[in-house]
């Protein structure tokens, strides 16, 4: 197994959850999805869903393990009873939900033209019924994937913050300077330490934050917006 497969693997198994008002709908998609070894779960209308997901998040998850935990998609019917199925992609998306569980939209004909403006406001696909049973399961296993890659950058982007608040102050004011592009000298001056004492700072903050250089570090304090925010809540930084 390689590296990448064995995170995904560590997610745990991916879970497809179905949400349409039809029996015969959701029994037909599941066994369809078994048939494929994928796990699912349905629900006969949006409110519905929308209690599950109320009670997950309020009995497990927290800001840093938050729902859902393992790879997931929902396919959402769009013409049900009570709540139709675009009021609850937009209250999914009001949870900030849909990265880490893509939105398939299951329509009929005349659906279409409300399924498209979806997926421009971030549904991952819409499947025009009658669907193909291998073109679903398709876009279900890229919807999976999609949210597994979600998945496994909060979980780096969460052990990077562990990985920063390790930092003494003093590596945080070496890492700083070094980020401003001063060399080991100017540091040396700046905080009235040896050149010597910079180096060794400057090879923890390395090896701390799994860098190799300068670039590098700018580079992944871009590329996560929480630790930046940390970052910036430091005095001096």
């Amino acid at each position: 197994m390689t590296a990448a497969a064995h995170d995904t693997a560590s997610l745990g198994l991916p879970m497809v959850y179905l949400v349409d008002d039809e029996d015969v709908v959701r029994d037909a998609l599941a066994w369809l999805l078994r048939s494929r070894r994928l796990l699912s779960e349905g629900f006969a209308s949006a409110e519905a869903f929308e209690a599950h997901l109320q009670s997950q998040a309020g009995a497990a998850a927290t800001a840093e393990n938050p729902w859902p935990r393992s790879p997931s998609c929902l396919l959402l019917d769009v013409r049900m009873p009570g709540m139709s199925g675009p009021e609850l992609f937009e209250r999914l998306d009001a949870r900030g939900l849909l990265q880490r569980l893509p939105v398939i939209f299951l329509t009929g004909h005349g659906d279409v033209p409300t399924a498209v403006a979806a997926v421009k406001r971030g549904a991952y696909d819409f499947v025009e019924k009658p669907f193909s049973d291998n073109a679903l399961v398709d876009r279900i296993e890229q919807a999976l994937a999609s949210s597994a890659k979600v998945l496994l950058a909060e979980r780096a982007g969460q052990r990077l913050l562990l990985d920063f608040q390790e930092l003494t102050d003093r590596e945080r004011e070496v890492m700083r300077l070094v980020m401003d592009g001063l060399p080991n000298k100017l540091i040396a001056d700046a905080l009235d330490i040896s050149v010597r004492t910079v180096e060794v700072h400057r090879s923890r903050v390395f090896d701390k934050m799994g860098v190799r250089s300068a670039v590098e570090l700018v580079n992944l304090m871009n590329a996560h917006p929480q630790l930046q925010r940390q970052w910036h809540a430091l005095p001096g930084a």
